[in-house]
């Protein structure tokens, strides 16, 4: 059973700066009666976590992840326009934000408490502005409380070097201040976090500046100002947080040396596994705070899985190529999953899957195996990471997931430290063995070596072509596998320049033609495929009707694809930032559009 938890509640009043009355009853919070000690700071900053915390991370899609029914922002085209409000464009948890930092100086009577509240508001202000870059680059840095008369209320789009020097202030300020621990709990920023928040959006920046060329060049509508600092800058501040963390938090990879196992419990578990997770959501229960991880797993009609492509890229288990193997393309779904790098058989469901199951918290397999549901799995390849253990079986349902979900853990700052070694051209042996090859030991696989050579699948256009580099693609690789349903790949390719990815095709396990089919040889018939119009539908089985809802790779056989009906596309001019709300550049007239998008509005 979970312990006790920290419940993430709102404070029971509301701030205003006018209308208030010259004395305030004494039973009445206000503004001026509060924020003067750490429980009233406390009571203020617990909805930081419920407000600006993901609560969907395995959800995100991706060319590595899709759904039978694909988002907007995956189909994009047409698909995508200009919102009249919301579409990211939301600032009220910043006011909370601002308005907890104008209020510590002047009210708080504990110099412990303020300091400590104001690390920790400056933390999630950091949080907060990464998510604003990451979805429209240049933004208004605000950090004060607004009135409605703020000159403030028209201030044009700071340049994201403002913006990233800004939230390097912030987080810089957090890791100072902020207390290493609260005990054995993980539900709070402590300074391991802001680290490793540091950590992750300082490799964003250096990667998007190097491949993003256009941010240096004159005619682009948001140029980055003369002064800014390189990506080398940004990817060596990504170095040095990582490593800090690495060196000096006490955290190490969750691993009880069996590496079937070990990688599946991580996110399974009940409560996450604080020697790994750094920072997590506490779902409960009791507290009716859940989600819908097992619910897009293991459900009916729900249809999230991995592609194909993302597949093949897993290693075997010998640490050689899936895609060297003779006849790799054709193989059936049973020889394709044999023998790989046994966190896929941890990430998807594979021949003798079972659910993990939990006693007193100790987790083992469940001696019950389960095949692939069709129903649940539209390119074959079922998704298994998150799903609770089956102790209880009524909580297979859609928003009763109650596992934590991490928000940040060492695995991630390995790979951030990798990547941004990868990236200054120093990733040497020694700096694989502290990072890549700890999270292929916890997996059982063979350690990784400066000497390997660039893998011609991954140099394919469906991945990178214009990397040559054979340690940045086997850190990418790495990154995919270790992160898979975490909620980076979309942003991976964002940042990466490689949005194209999300124009597909997107392609799952491979039929040599029509019929019906025991893909995982269970001896239950799982898929039936027919040309449309040539048959119809049996009962207890998927129907993929070739040509009305789904498409061979080949015409007549080939790799499903499931969503082929569908048209994708993805525009390189314009789908790399959102746009920002009509309403917004209408009450705002200094918020220029981000490039491409065309909003009707003519100033």
């Amino acid at each position: 059973m979970k312990k006790n938890i920290f419940i993430i509640a709102a404070a029971a009043f509301a701030l205003s700066a006018c209308g208030l009355l010259d004395k305030e009853p004494q039973s009445k919070l206000s503004p001026e009666t509060f924020f003067r000690n750490a429980t009233d700071l406390q009571l203020f900053t617990n909805p930081y976590y419920n407000n600006l915390l993901p609560k969907t991370i395995y959800n995100e899609q991706s060319d590595q992840y899709v759904h039978q029914d694909p988002s907007n922002l995956v189909k994009s085209g047409s698909n995508r326009y200009v919102p009249d409000k919301g579409g990211g464009w939301e600032w009220g948890d910043l006011r909370r934000i601002n308005t907890c930092l104008d209020y510590i100086p002047k009210q708080c009577e504990d110099p412990k408490a303020a300091v400590q509240y104001t690390a920790l508001s400056r933390f999630f202000r950091a949080y907060f502005y990464f998510d604003k870059v990451k979805k429209f680059g240049d933004v208004p840095w605000i950090e004060h409380e607004l009135g409605s008369t703020d000159a403030d209320l028209q201030r044009p789009r700071d340049s994201r070097e403002f913006v990233m020097q800004k939230m390097i202030e912030d987080v810089d300020y957090a890791i100072e201040n902020l207390p290493s621990s609260y005990g054995s709990m993980n539900y709070r920023a402590t300074k391991w976090a802001a680290l490793a928040l540091k950590s992750r959006f300082c490799l964003f920046e250096g990667t998007y500046r190097k491949y993003h060329t256009e941010l240096y060049d004159a005619s682009y509508a948001f140029k980055l100002p003369e002064d800014a600092k390189e990506a080398d800058w940004y990817l060596r501040q990504a170095v040095d947080a990582s490593k800090e963390l690495m060196d000096n938090g006490p955290f190490k990879l969750y691993s009880t040396g069996n590496p079937e196992l070990d990688y599946a419990v991580l996110f399974s578990s009940y409560e996450a596994l604080t020697c790994e997770v750094i920072l997590s959501i506490n779902f409960n229960y009791g507290t009716e705070l859940m989600h819908n991880a097992t619910a897009y797993a293991i459900e009916a009609g729900r249809g999230a899985c991995l592609t194909k492509k993302f597949v093949d890229a897993y290693l075997m288990k010998d640490g050689t190529r899936f895609t060297d193997k003779p006849g790799w393309e054709t193989m059936s779904f049973v020889e394709e999953v044999a023998d790989r790098d046994p966190r896929l058989g941890q990430t998807i469901r594979i021949p003798g899957y079972a659910r993990i199951t939990e006693s007193g918290g100790s987790y083992r397999y469940a001696d019950k195996t389960e095949g692939v549901n069709a129903e649940c799995a539209v390119t074959g390849f079922q998704t298994a990471k998150f799903v609770m253990p089956d102790n209880n079986l009524a909580f297979d349902k859609l928003d009763k997931s109650y596992n934590d979900l991490p928000i940040f853990r060492l695995g991630e700052v390995l790979l951030n430290y990798a990547e941004a070694k990868a990236e200054l051209g120093e990733l040497d042996q020694d700096a694989l063995d502290e990072s890549i090859n700890l999270l292929r030991e916890r997996a059982g696989m063979p350690p990784l070596t400066t000497g390997v050579t660039a893998d011609p699948y991954l140099q394919r256009p469906e991945f990178y072509p214009d990397v040559n580099d054979p340690l940045i693609l086997e850190v990418r690789r790495e990154r995919a596998i270790e992160l898979a349903q975490e909620g980076f790949r979309y942003q991976d390719l964002m940042r990466w320049k490689h949005g194209e990815h999300l124009a597909g095709p997107y392609y799952g396990v491979y039929f040599p033609g029509y019929g019906d089919y025991d893909i995982d040889g269970d001896g239950k018939l799982d898929y039936h495929i027919y040309k449309d119009g040539n048959g119809k539908d049996v009962k207890d089985m998927i129907n993929w009707a070739i040509g009305k809802n789904a498409l061979f790779s080949e015409g007549d056989k080939g790799m499903i694809m499931p969503v082929g009906t569908i048209v994708f596309s993805f525009d390189q001019e314009r789908d790399y930032l959102y746009p920002i709300p009509i309403n917004e550049r209408s009450l705002n007239k200094n918020l220029a559009q981000n490039p491409g998008w065309n909003d009707g509005l003519d100033f």
